[in-house]
């Protein structure tokens, strides 16, 4: 379909961050964007449900996100997955973020969030001047881990209970991050081989979201305040330095750490990074391509291309 004049924002509630962007549908270009860690999953695997604070700090975002990308006269299209998808109180949570932000998210299943993300991945290798008819993918997030494989316009997906957050809260040492994780990855593990059996091992690896974009901009120098998606997309990234990583991540203290990645997100890098480690592993790969774009540009693409 032809595209518009009309600019979009897209707002991606994830189970560990609230992100937003302003896409202008005409000119394909993005404008002002907005990222905060909400950990909406925080306390999840106890609970079963998103805690009080962390609507507070889902609303908050919103309204912080209000100041810096205009809400107003643009369409705003808003999607929430893996957190929301398993809270018992989700309806109640929702209608609750409506009232007090004015707006409205959709709950999308995990297929839906695949593509998505896969389309702006996608978008960001051409580009890029990158292949893109042959590569495999993984999106790390909160409370979820999709991997998806992508070979000559076939396009296939599967989701994992594997986050950051999730991992992170029942595991107090990375000894005992590597332990969980490797019963996690039985799953995943099953499900490469048979793709790899099919179709052969992918000419690509591409990661996104925020722990693979945070080990590339620290490797970098890059602190939270300073992190440019620019300079992170299409970054090579070799399992080797993500162990470095791990290392001088590990050495520093909370408070230090934070400003590397990001207030409440100091106690979860850890479990982040091995969890990428073994990914690395499961896959067969020794480097990944980094891309910054994931879900909300996708969700930005995929509504300019259906308005008319």
């Amino acid at each position: 379909m032809p595209w518009t004049s009309e600019k979009v924002i897209a707002i991606d509630l994830g189970s560990n961050t609230f992100r937003a962007v302003s896409y202008d549908c005409l000119k394909q270009e993005w404008g002002a964007d907005f990222e905060r860690i909400v950990k909406t999953a925080d306390g999840m695997h106890h609970t079963g449900e998103v805690s009080s604070a962390a609507i507070e700090r889902i609303i908050t975002a919103a309204e912080d996100a209000k100041k810096v990308i205009a809400f107003e006269d643009n369409e705003i299209v808003a999607v929430t997955t893996a957190a929301m998808r398993m809270a018992k109180n989700r309806d109640e949570v929702l209608e609750i973020i409506r009232v007090k932000s004015g707006i409205s998210f959709n709950v999308i299943d995990d297929a839906k969030e695949a593509f998505y993300t896969m389309l702006a991945v996608r978008n960001r290798l051409t580009l890029l001047e990158m292949p893109v008819e042959d590569f495999v993918l993984i999106d790390i997030g909160g409370a979820s881990t999709e991997v998806m494989f992508y070979r000559e316009g076939m396009f296939r997906s599967e989701s994992f209970h594997i986050g950051i957050v999730t991992i992170a809260q029942q595991c107090s040492t990375a000894k005992e991050v590597r332990a969980m994780m490797k019963e996690a990855l039985l799953p995943v593990g099953t499900y490469i081989q048979k793709e790899y059996a099919s179709f052969g091992r992918p000419g690509l690896f591409v990661a996104t979201a925020g722990t693979p974009t945070t080990i590339a901009a620290f490797l970098q120098g890059m602190t939270y305040a300073t992190y440019d998606p620019n300079k992170i997309n299409g970054q090579r990234l070799t399992l080797e330095q993500c162990e470095e990583a791990l290392i001088s991540l590990m050495a520093l203290d909370d408070e230090t750490r934070a400003e590397y990645v990001g207030v409440g997100k100091e106690t979860l890098i850890i479990a982040g990074v091995i969890i990428v480690e073994e990914f690395y592993k499961t896959l067969g790969f020794t480097e990944a391509i980094i891309v910054d774009d994931g879900l909300r540009e996708g969700v930005a693409i995929d509504h300019c291309s259906r308005v008319s």
